[in-house]
């Protein structure tokens, strides 16, 4: 947080030191709490961010349908492949709008074979520091507008659905869903908190289809114990649309997967396929997989991505059916780019992880489409 130090502070002292000299810890006369904050700032609260940009009947079908569809894809009652693609992440609204609009005709015209959900992330988990994302800084300077950022994230993903084209994201802060997911028809819970038992517990209780990423490490357990977890009821607290405290139940989520996203080794190929399958089928649950084609995948080379379709093409085509879904970290150019003080951005091109740029993410949904069709004349040979 940013802001003034508390003028009415009283000083930190120091308590005794122990045997060894070190510092035990530290206290403050009269006071113990908030000690380390330094600004307190009002949050709008989400139900009056959603009157303000309320969700119209053209963005409420989209969602409802997609989540139908994506429920579908993952029960095995339709046999389109479901692809997220889309920036890294987003940090300027007006290209993210014209990337949208140029996806929204590629979903169109492959839309007999892909189920196309753009990704729409609004927030990056950092391993140390660094920019988090559009919601949190929506100006990249520092200045944490956050409530700009919301207002800015909720009317994005409105005009995303309103071109016809589903929004997918990722949730990482347990409050900010109460503000943008009646808008998003896919949600993704990441590698960094799969783990985590409040994402587990929020899962549980979102109305979208929600896909857990393998560990760092790639272990695939944790987020096979994630599905168990998030299909179970939870009860846990929570802030409510209007801003309270409350203690939310819920009834768990039959709509979760997991995501192949590499570890040590990328683990998108036909042996790991088969190995996460029967990790999914020891635990009970369904053999049906999403894979992300970047991050360990593609060996943090964005090109690769490519390499990573065309394989997972293959397998489609050899008449594989336990990958329901893709992901694609694309964007209008290719590559990535460092912030810059006093300088703005270049025009469609990613300030965190590199992203294919738009010709070859044209052809990448093509290679898929045409692994789907194979893998359907295949069936009906």
């Amino acid at each position: 947080m940013t802001g003034r130090k508390d003028p009415g502070a009283a000083p930190v002292r120091p308590l005794a030191a122990g045997t060894g000299g070190g510092k035990v810890a530290v206290s403050v006369i009269g006071r113990t709490d908030d000690l380390r904050i330094t600004a307190v700032r009002a949050l709008i609260a989400p139900q009056l961010l959603v009157e303000q940009i309320p969700v119209d009947a053209a963005a409420l079908a989209v969602v409802g349908s997609a989540r139908q569809a994506i429920h579908r894809v993952l029960h095995g009652a339709e046999d389109r492949l479901l692809v997220v693609a889309g920036p890294c992440s987003i940090h300027d609204y007006d290209a993210a709008l014209e990337y949208a609009t140029r996806l929204a005709g590629e979903a169109r015209r492959l839309e007999g074979e892909l189920l196309v959900v753009m990704r729409v992330y609004f927030e990056k988990p950092r391993t140390t520091v660094g920019w988090k994302g559009f919601i949190n800084d929506p100006h990249l300077d520092g200045s944490f507008a956050m409530n700009e950022g919301l207002r800015l994230a909720r009317k994005l993903l409105l005009e995303v659905n309103r071109l016809g084209l589903a929004c997918g994201t990722e949730f990482l802060d347990l409050l900010s869903p109460q503000y943008i997911s009646d808008l998003i028809a896919w949600g993704a819970i990441g590698a960094r908190t799969t783990e985590s038992q409040s994402h587990r517990q929020l899962a549980s209780g979102l109305s979208c289809p929600v896909g857990f990423k393998n560990g760092t490490d790639g272990s695939v357990k944790v987020a096979v114990d994630a599905l168990r977890a998030a299909a179970a009821p939870h009860a846990f607290m929570g802030m409510t649309k209007t801003g309270q405290a409350a203690i939310f139940e819920t009834a768990g989520n039959e709509d979760c997967h997991v995501i192949l996203r590499g570890g040590r080794a990328p683990n998108y190929d036909a042996a790991s396929i088969e190995a996460a399958s029967r990790e999914l089928a020891a635990a009970g649950q369904a053999p049906r997989l999403m894979v992300d084609f970047s991050h360990a995948n593609c060996s943090k080379d964005y090109l690769r991505q490519r390499d990573v379709a065309a394989d997972v093409a293959a397998q489609l085509a050899a008449g594989e059916d336990r990958i329901m879904g893709v992901m694609v970290e694309s964007n209008l150019n290719p590559g990535r780019q460092d912030l810059v003080a006093g300088q703005a951005p270049a025009h469609g091109i990613s300030i965190t992880d590199a992203c294919l740029g738009w010709e070859d993410s044209v052809r990448l949904l093509e290679t898929l489409a045409e692994g789907v069709r194979a893998r359907r004349l295949a069936r009906s040979e």
